[in-house]
């Protein structure tokens, strides 16, 4: 039978899910400013193909992208905290990525952002307006996505009236 331990390393690791629009770049960015020795990820970067295919070979791909990455900074000396966002609508999801990794993070936070349907829908039509996303089905299917937050239990951020740094500032206050 293997031995399924992992070794478990003094540090935290932030977990940022939500739907298009929602903030989860910026926040995190704001995030890696605020948090001591801290790295940022953000699985788009692991899944940067054009044209873009969805296939089983590519997701799981991403999933060994997203996973190699993680490990790394895990193993880093100097690194304290990790910030990780993707759009992640299912639980299992982040399940699979933390059953991926070699090393088990001393603390996990797992959040949520949230944002009004009508906030961001018009965060949505402006990003578009000024060139941040092209596809203007993403509006739609931004919000199609809301629904599969919602039902989550996972902590919350709601963002629709907080600036980046306010959020950020919140969810460096959950470890």
């Amino acid at each position: 039978m293997a031995d399924n331990s992992k070794e478990k390393v003094n540090k935290t690791m932030y977990i940022i899910g939500g739907t298009l629009g929602v903030g989860k770049s910026s926040v995190s960015e704001k995030l890696r400013h605020i948090l001591p020795a801290s790295v940022y990820l953000d699985g788009d970067w692991c899944w940067d193909m054009f044209p873009m295919q969805v296939t089983n070979e590519t997701r799981d791909m991403v999933f060994e992208n997203i996973c190699h990455i993680l490990n790394n900074f895990l193993r880093c000396s100097v690194v304290e905290s990790i910030i990780f966002s993707w759009y992640l609508p299912q639980k299992e999801m982040i399940d699979k990525i933390l059953s991926g990794l070699d090393y088990e993070p001393e603390r996990v936070v797992e959040v949520i952002l949230t944002c009004d349907k009508k906030v961001l829908e018009k965060r949505l039509k402006k990003e578009l307006k000024c060139g941040v996303r092209t596809d203007s089905e993403l509006v739609e299917k931004g919000l199609e996505l809301v629904p599969m937050y919602e039902k989550l239990d996972i902590k919350k951020v709601d963002t629709s009236h907080l600036s980046p740094y306010d959020a950020a500032y919140i969810i460096s206050k959950m470890a």
